[in-house]
């Protein structure tokens, strides 16, 4: 008869302590990952790219709500609201290998990669053009051709002509119609054809 004969092999650290290397699953970071943008962004432009990753990403492969899942756990994870972030993951059944949701799998194996960009902003994102402009009013230097627009102010019915440039933001007008009638450039509506122009 024959027998058989086995040994243990132990090839953790000499010590005893456990080892820090990937396994299966790991429990989310709370951390945000840093990074910077080869091209800096404005929020705007973050905003416009995270919008078509979600919505390209689940047409190509894995299954649409995870794809939710992980979109609202980034946005969980973004805002701050690390418990609730884990709970979705831990209620979608994603498997974490590093802790993070830049590599994860689904209960069936199918494979998630998450950019950067959709779990925190650039440390060299930029401000709003638009909205920071304030009180930059060149009329003489801007460049573009100059038009006169008539403007019909709803709260005192009243028309208003300005000449504006082609060049002119919104935001820059509406301070020009704050400066000559009042209505507060945050409480002023405008319309072109019956849509909202912002």
């Amino acid at each position: 008869m024959g027998g058989c004969l086995g040994a243990h092999r132990d090839n953790g650290p000499p010590s005893g302590e456990s080892s820090d290397v990937t396994g299966r699953n790991q429990p989310l970071k709370p951390e945000k990952p840093k990074w910077k943008s080869d091209v800096p962004l404005t929020d705007g432009q973050l905003r416009s790219k995270r919008d078509e990753f979600w919505d390209t990403a689940p047409a190509f492969e894995g299954r649409k709500e995870i794809w939710d899942a992980l979109k609202a756990a980034a946005y969980a994870l973004e805002t701050g609201d690390h418990p609730l972030a884990k709970a979705i993951v831990d209620g979608a059944s994603i498997s974490l290998p590093n802790g993070t949701l830049m590599d994860c799998y689904d209960e069936l194996g199918n494979r998630y990669q998450l950019p950067v960009y959709v779990l925190s902003a650039p440390t060299n994102l930029i401000e709003d053009a638009s909205e920071s402009d304030a009180g930059q009013d060149t009329d003489s230097g801007s460049p573009g051709t100059e038009i006169p627009i008539k403007f019909r102010l709803s709260n005192s019915g009243k028309d208003l002509k300005l000449f504006v440039r082609t060049t002119d933001t919104v935001m820059k007008l509406k301070r020009r119609i704050f400066e000559k009638e009042g209505p507060d450039p945050a409480q002023q509506r405008w319309f072109f054809f019956g849509e909202t122009i912002e």
